[in-house]
C-alpha cells in the first residue's frame, strides 16, 4: 500500500548521494544552522538532479521532507503579465507555499485578477493548506490551481479535511501526470549549458503512480 512517510533528514533529501565526504556534510551543517530561520531558495530553474529525486511520485518518499514549488502567474490587467520561478524550503522553518504568498505574490499588480498554477513535488501540509484558504478567502481576483506529484500524510484525517477545505475555498488539485512533469523538465529545469535540451525520461512506475494518486484524491475530496 502506498503512504507517504515523513523520515529523517539526510543528505538524499536534496538529491545528493547520502555517501558524501564527511568534511563537506560538517561545512554544511555549519552553514545551515547559520541561516535565518525563514531561509527560502528561489530561482528560475531547478537544478535536474533535484528534480528527479524530489518530484518523483513515488510510494515511499523517504528523505523527500522539502518542497519545490514552481509557479506561474498570469496577470490579467491592461498588459497581461506572465511570470514564472520556483521556490524550495531551505528548512523545517518556512514552507515554499507560504513563501509564495509572503514573497512573490505581493510583487504582483494589487487588484487585478491573477490566475496562479503551482507545480509542487507534494501537496501542501495542514497549516499550508489553511493559509491557502485564507489567501483565497480574502482575494477575490486570486485563482488558484495546484498540481503535485505526490500526497502528502493523505491518510491522516486532518490532512484529508485540509484538503476539502482548499477545493470549498475554490483551489482546483490536480495530481500531476507524466504530461505535467515533462513540463515541468522543460520549463524549470536547468539544462547543461552548451547541451541541446535533453527531452524528459519518465521513470518506470509514473503512470500507475499518477492513477493510484489521482483515486485517491477523488476519494478524499
Amino acid at each position: 500500500k502506498m503512504a507517504e512517510k515523513q523520515e529523517e533528514p539526510s543528505n538524499t533529501q536534496n538529491g545528493e548521494p547520502d555517501n558524501a565526504e564527511e568534511g563537506e556534510g560538517k561545512k554544511k551543517k555549519v552553514k545551515r544552522e547559520d541561516l535565518p530561520p525563514f531561509e527560502i531558495v528561489t530561482g528560475e530553474r531547478l537544478p535536474a538532479i533535484f528534480f528527479k529525486f524530489q518530484f518523483r511520485n513515488v510510494e515511499y518518499s523517504s528523505g523527500r521532507n522539502k518542497t519545490f514549488l514552481c509557479y506561474v502567474v498570469e496577470t490579467q490587467g491592461k498588459e497581461p503579465v506572465t511570470s514564472r520561478g520556483y521556490l524550495e524550503d531551505e528548512h523545517a522553518a518556512a514552507h515554499a507555499e507560504m513563501a509564495f504568498f509572503n514573497s512573490i505574490l505581493p510583487t504582483c499588480q494589487p487588484a487585478a485578477r491573477h490566475d496562479v498554477t503551482w507545480y509542487v513535488s507534494s501537496s501542501p501540509c495542514v497549516t499550508c493548506a489553511q493559509r491557502i484558504c485564507e489567501a483565497l478567502r480574502k482575494n477575490k481576483g486570486l485563482r488558484l490551481t495546484i498540481m503535485v506529484g505526490r500526497l502528502f500524510m493523505w491518510e491522516e484525517p486532518e490532512m484529508q479535511a485540509a484538503l476539502r477545505s482548499m477545493k470549498e475555498a475554490g483551489c482546483k488539485l490536480r495530481i500531476m501526470k507524466p504530461q505535467d512533469f515533462e513540463y515541468v523538465w522543460k520549463n524549470f529545469v536547468e539544462q547543461e549549458e552548451g547541451e541541446e535540451a535533453k527531452s524528459f525520461v519518465p521513470w518506470e512506475d509514473i503512470q500507475e503512480n499518477f492513477q493510484y494518486y489521482e483515486e485517491k484524491l477523488a476519494e478524499i475530496l
